[in-house]
């Protein structure tokens, strides 16, 4: 095990190949993630997982699965879990007979959401989700969209941290995202650069507020592919503005960092420049991320199937013994503080516990 293995990166298929194999065994690489392409059915997600960890046991097994239209599993058992705006409009609801609604009632259903999300996920062997989406909800953003909670930062925090509380009882981590916040710009950061041009008093007023408030309790976070130009002219995700003297200083966040997704439109363009996979990771990893993702690389159709994955394999080696970037034992620790401390249940068990059929209730 090396003392950081920051990326994250990405396979082709329903198993691994020999080549996943190699890139899995790098020292610098420190998890995988997961995608609808990567599942056909649970024994099969689950002998993926296996094998992961029996080629190394302290990968993170990592996926996008919030609930509604970002979920990367969802037959063969799996629960369709709802957007979280169904969440937020539960909260505002007003208390009806025999119906669920209302603020304490919201609370207890995202408990139950965040129990049926990881313990579904743990019983497969998946380690970490990339949820919640602490971003408010301003019904512009069609990225965002019902993904976030709700427009108020009070709301969206109490949800949130019932959602968190939900997967800690099943054993999962968590991941707050997208700090400081994507749900006020209009533009998708998977093709373009979004820009928001407030102070960054009204920033932290509103949209990064969930952050400072659940900075006790959020296990990792996720920066917004956002400029933010009245507070600096990087992208939240290369900013160390953003990330150690806002989020890390002023918020007192202690976890783990994660850069979004390298190959997406808006991850490399940096002061007027497109950058290589490569100069996007160390500059990522110097501006205050413990891991960077890169994703989508693994396929055939894709440059040269994994070849943007062995560049930045080779490109960081090659970065760390110029001096370019050093390994940080604290960003390591933060990555392994990720992986679950308890074994993940059967399936079958799962399904006649009472506290996983309760949470079914809450969510019927």
């Amino acid at each position: 095990m090396t003392l950081h293995a920051p990326l994250i990166i990405d396979i082709a298929g329903l198993k691994l190949t020999p080549v996943d194999r190699e890139r899995l065994k790098h020292p610098l690489v420190g998890g995988l993630i997961l995608f609808a392409r990567n599942w056909q059915d649970r024994e099969q997600l689950t002998a993926l997982c296996r094998s992961i960890k029996k080629l190394r046991s302290d990968l993170l097994i990592c996926v996008d699965h919030e609930g509604g239209r970002v979920q990367r599993f969802k037959t063969d058992g799996f629960t369709h879990l709802p957007p979280m705006r169904a969440l937020g409009e539960m909260w505002l609801a007003e208390p009806q007979a025999k119906k669920k609604a209302g603020p304490m009632d919201a609370t207890n259903a995202a408990t139950a959401c965040g129990y049926v999300l990881g313990a579904e996920l743990r019983a497969c062997g998946v380690d970490l989700s990339f949820t919640p989406v602490l971003d408010l909800d301003y019904g512009s953003s069609g990225v965002i969209g019902d993904r976030a909670f709700a427009r108020d930062p009070r709301v969206v925090s109490l949800l949130a941290k019932s959602l968190m509380q939900g997967l800690l009882q099943s054993g999962m981590a968590n991941c707050g995202k997208h700090f400081p916040g994507h749900g006020f710009v209009k533009a998708d950061s998977h093709t373009d650069i979004p820009i928001d041009r407030r102070s960054l008093k009204a920033i932290l007023q509103d949209d990064a507020a969930p952050y400072r408030w659940l900075s006790n309790s959020l296990s990792s976070v996720m920066p917004a592919h956002v400029i933010y130009p009245k507070v600096d002219s990087r992208p939240a995700g290369f900013s160390s503005k953003w990330l150690n003297e806002i989020l890390r200083g002023q918020m007192g966040f202690t976890g783990a960092i994660f850069s979004d997704d390298l190959s997406m439109a808006g991850a490399r363009m940096l002061d007027g420049r497109q950058l290589s996979y490569t100069e996007a990771a160390v500059e990522a990893l110097q501006a205050g991320c413990d891991l960077v993702l890169l994703c989508n690389q693994s396929l055939a159709s894709s440059e040269g199937g994994g070849r943007a994955i062995d560049e930045l394999i080779a490109g960081l080696t090659e970065a760390q013994v110029k001096g370019q970037w050093q390994p940080s034992e604290p960003s390591d620790e933060r990555r392994l503080a990720l992986l679950p401390h308890q074994s993940d249940s059967d399936w079958d068990a799962l399904m006649v516990q009472p506290a996983y059929m309760h949470a079914l209730d809450w969510l019927a």
